[in-house]
């Protein structure tokens, strides 16, 4: 493993991301080789990459496992050596690690296995791993996307894909290099490959729900885990392992967790919204392992035409939870949710069909793009829209400011460190609506 406590400026940190370019497979095309090993002339496998090697990384690769019998887990790569060894531990004891034949489908050695915030170079290095799964904290995704596109790999990410519109344009760049390249790029809003969302757009485009007039989402729901801090910590590793709570590293929830929703209903509106007025705060969690992001958030946004949506976030324990999206047409309205989705009205319908795992299916539609046995994917440009929406939102919860589409994507913005370093590094203030400037 490569040593965790390495310095690396900013500055170094994106031009060596870029340097990966260099000798990447001409245009990223599906190579005679790859074509080879998917027909069964070669050794018939897919191999994968992991960057980003915690929980939701982790089940990444086990959904790619499930995807495609021809998946190999080849290499990992995390900032931390103890997460990336975990991982690892976790996929031999999976049931999908040993194939039919009876060889292993999790073949990552020693030194396929790499940590520090270098990790994701080494692994990107590596010529033979077909895609890569991008699952660190949000703040580190355009600059690992940035490189995996530079070098030629096709692409699952997780969303969302940047906490600031600096970041935002990165991936939206790179997304448009990934289609000059022909490679394939699937993001982790997996409602957008979940048969009961599938059917229900299907029958809004129809005009089942008549015209599209407004929304409401939410995801409402108690707190979540804390990594507590250990005297050994300095404050860049407490931070980079309890990211959930600073605005850097996760854009918090509004932008890490609510963009599900987000992204459902700029998919029901055909696009995102023009701007937004928000309110939020930070009413129960105060305390500094809380890092420095709200715990409620409610933002009216407003789309083309005057349509608007409501949408709502919390995490505070013994509130009420609600997960689901609302869409008003002018002849009913539709809710929808993981597993559920009902029309109500003129059309009334309800999803009724067999229900797939939509966290394996969207490993499997990235794999049938890659080998050419489904439609081309590049999600990256979408996802970083529905990303923006997120920030956008907390950029005016955070400033009290009514922000608009323009604004948010020309933002200077960047919540990125001085240093990428196993240093001291302070806890940017909570921020306070009608004090935090609009940047």
């Amino acid at each position: 493993m490569t040593d965790h406590d390495s310095t690396v400026t900013r500055r170094d940190f994106v031009k060596a991301s870029a340097a990966l370019g260099t000798g990447a497979a001409l245009g990223g095309m599906l190579s005679p080789a790859f074509a080879a090993k998917l027909s069964g002339s070669a050794s018939n496998s897919i191999n994968v990459g992991v960057i980003g090697a915690g929980g939701r990384g982790t089940g990444a690769a086990v959904n790619a496992l499930e995807a495609h019998p021809g998946v190999r887990i080849t290499a990992i790569a995390d900032l931390f050596p103890d997460r990336a060894s975990g991982s690892l531990n976790h996929l031999l004891n999976h049931d999908l690690a040993t194939a039919d034949d009876g060889s292993s489908r999790v073949t990552v050695t020693e030194d396929t296995t790499f940590s520090g915030f270098n990790a994701y170079q080494r692994l990107l290095a590596i010529d033979d791993i077909d895609y890569v799964i991008l699952a660190t904290p949000p703040h580190f995704r355009p600059i690992h996307f940035n490189a995996a596109i530079d070098a030629g790999k096709h692409v699952f990410m997780e969303k969302p894909v940047a906490v600031d519109p600096v970041g935002v344009r990165t991936v939206i760049d790179a997304a448009a290099r990934a289609d000059q390249k022909k490679l394939s790029v699937v993001a982790g809003t997996q409602r957008r490959h979940e048969i009961n969302y599938l059917q229900l757009m299907d029958r809004l485009r129809d005009g089942q729900l008549g015209d599209v007039v407004s929304a409401q989402c939410y995801w409402n729901q108690g707190g979540l885990w804390v990594h507590e801090r250990k005297p050994e910590y300095s404050d860049m590793e407490w931070q980079c392992r309890n990211w959930l709570y600073f605005a850097w590293l996760s854009g918090d929830h509004i932008c890490e967790q609510h963009i599900h929703n987000l992204d459902v209903v700029n998919w029901a509106m055909g696009g995102p919204p023009v701007k937004c007025t928000g309110l939020g705060g930070r009413e129960v969690r105060t305390d500094a392992k809380y890092g420095n992001i709200f715990d409620h958030h409610a933002v009216d946004y407003e789309y083309e035409g005057g349509r608007q949506c409501m949408s709502m976030c919390r995490q505070i324990d013994g509130t009420d939870g609600r997960v689901e999206e609302v869409i008003h047409g002018t002849r009913g309205r539709s809710i929808s949710r993981p597993g559920y989705a009902v029309i109500e009205g003129a059309n009334a319908w309800r999803f009724s069909d067999d229900y797939r795992n939509p966290y394996m299916v969207e490993h499997a539609d990235l794999i049938a793009s890659i080998t050419g046995s489904g439609p081309h994917l590049n999600e990256g440009k979408r996802v970083a829209e529905s990303t923006l929406t997120a920030i956008m939102g907390r950029m005016s919860t955070y400033t009290g400011k009514t922000v608009t589409w323009e604004h948010a994507m020309n933002s200077q913005l960047d919540l990125s460190p001085p240093e990428y370093a196993f240093t001291a590094l302070e806890t940017a203030p909570v921020a306070v609506p009608g004090k935090t400037p609009l940047v």
